[in-house]
């Protein structure tokens, strides 16, 4: 049995995906791990596939449609023997779910493997995240409700602001990654480890999840069955951040909401689902008409203030229960 497989899903980030596998090489070489790794491409355009038969032959390569990062991640983990329909002979003890704008530090895999192995009823486990200035970047988070809603629509300014960073909004202190490994409710989709035996029956993602809450969803999940998610501070990981969907930033914002929807939708009681959409509404309409002053403040041109406010109003009709611009449009527009 191998120890570890890797999944990485790459859209249309080939030097970032470079040196992400250089990372996680350099540090199998000397973990004494089994591993495999796996890359799903959707349908990238800049030479990510050439690139990958170049200079990481021993990589596999599944080259797939680009259905999100949920669809994208079940393929590579079914690929290594783990979810649904699956032949599990020649799966790996567990499996790290990484995102390609990552830079694995020594040592992390082994750490998370062998966290795994002398916690059993750990089904997840994330490393400590670090922005690329050295500044932490929280890995665990409570779940999401009203209060963490409420300070994503409305952010507090001034003094205030240091609020957002706070557990009131989900976030678990700081101190907490400078100890020991920590329970969470849910970790951060860029760089977790899941146990093979977690997804002996089922997938790890819901793929009406295209992209983002995917691994909320996963974690949220994996809770109800018993299971625990876990962050391991000793191992480290830089994240850049967001550099996949910078490249389609309105229709990164429709997914966001719409996928923000189905969560509350499935894991919150009616008031508190009433309550979060006339906040998105009241919010997402107040953006809008801040985006005809800037146009005419010449700020914002015609087409970009079109744009943004095309996205804002399908979220709003989103949340309202109406749909919105279909989902394979968006996603077949580019979504990594």
């Amino acid at each position: 049995m191998l120890d570890l497989g890797v999944v990485i899903v790459n859209w249309n980030v080939r030097d970032l995906l470079a040196a992400c596998l250089d990372s996680v090489y350099a540090d199998l070489a000397g973990s004494g791990l089994r591993a495999s790794v796996v890359v799903v491409d959707n349908a990238s355009q800049d030479g990510s596939a050439e690139m990958l038969a170049a200079q990481f032959p021993r990589t596999r390569l599944i080259q797939a449609a680009n259905r999100g990062m949920g669809a994208g991640n079940n393929l590579g983990l079914r690929a290594l023997g783990l979810g649904r329909g699956a032949i599990p002979a020649q799966a790996p003890f567990a499996a790290l779910v990484l995102n390609p704008d990552t830079i694995i530090q020594v040592g992390a895999l082994r750490i998370l493997v062998d966290f795994l192995r002398q916690n059993s009823k750990a089904a997840v486990v994330a490393p400590r995240l670090f922005n690329p200035d050295g500044s932490l970047q929280h890995a665990g988070f409570r779940f999401p409700g009203l209060v963490q809603a409420a300070f994503d629509l409305f952010p507090p300014q001034g003094r205030l602001a240091r609020l957002s960073d706070s557990p009131l909004n989900g976030r678990y202190p700081a101190g907490a990654y400078a100890g020991g490994p920590f329970q969470v409710d849910h970790t951060l989709g860029a760089a977790f480890a899941v146990r093979g035996e977690a997804l002996r029956d089922d997938d790890l993602f819901d793929e009406i999840f295209p992209m983002y809450c995917e691994e909320i969803d996963a974690h949220w999940r994996l809770r109800r069955h018993g299971w625990q998610v876990w962050i391991a501070p000793a191992a480290r990981v830089i994240h850049l951040g967001g550099r996949s969907t910078q490249q389609a930033p309105n229709r990164s914002f429709v997914q966001l909401w719409s996928s923000r929807r189905r969560l509350y939708q499935r894991y919150h009681n009616p008031v508190t689902l009433a309550a979060t959409r006339a906040m998105v509404g009241l919010a997402l309409r107040g953006r809008i008409r801040a985006n005809h002053q800037l146009s005419l403040a010449g700020t914002l041109t015609a087409d970009e203030r079109a744009a943004r406010n095309a996205a804002l109003s399908a979220a709003i009709r989103a949340w309202q229960g109406r749909r919105p611009l279909p989902l394979d449009e968006w996603t077949n527009e580019g979504i990594g």
